[in-house]
């Protein structure tokens, strides 16, 4: 099981944290699961965001965010570090926005970035 870090590289809004709560309890997410977040390859500039529910594997590291287990791969941690994870519930737009200052350069969807 991988070991509980003290300090998460990212941070969560509390309207991201709301959200979060609101789709576990929406959704029975089981209670081993957490918030796994981290990069894959693809997208338009190269990278894209991974948000998603799973359990912890031995690569990752897992992180208490209030009251959340955050769950990533240890290797992801440079292309984040520091990234703001936000929710918008507006008449534009509806959904998590990352704001990363890891990325050079991001694209119209915002999901993408290149580091």
């Amino acid at each position: 099981m991988a070991a509980v870090a003290t300090l998460a590289p990212i941070t969560l809004t509390d309207r991201a944290v709301v959200e979060v709560k609101n789709i576990i309890q929406e959704k029975n997410v089981p209670a081993d699961y957490g918030l796994r977040i981290g990069v894959q390859g693809g997208g338009c500039s190269g990278m894209s965001y991974l948000l998603g529910f799973d359990k912890a594997k031995d690569a990752d590291e897992t992180y208490d965010l209030d009251g959340l287990k955050l769950i990533m791969d240890k290797k992801h941690a440079m292309y984040v570090l520091g990234m703001e994870v936000d929710f918008q519930d507006g008449l534009n737009a509806r959904g998590f926005v990352f704001n990363n200052p890891q990325a050079k350069s991001t694209c119209g969807c915002g999901s993408s970035f290149s580091a």
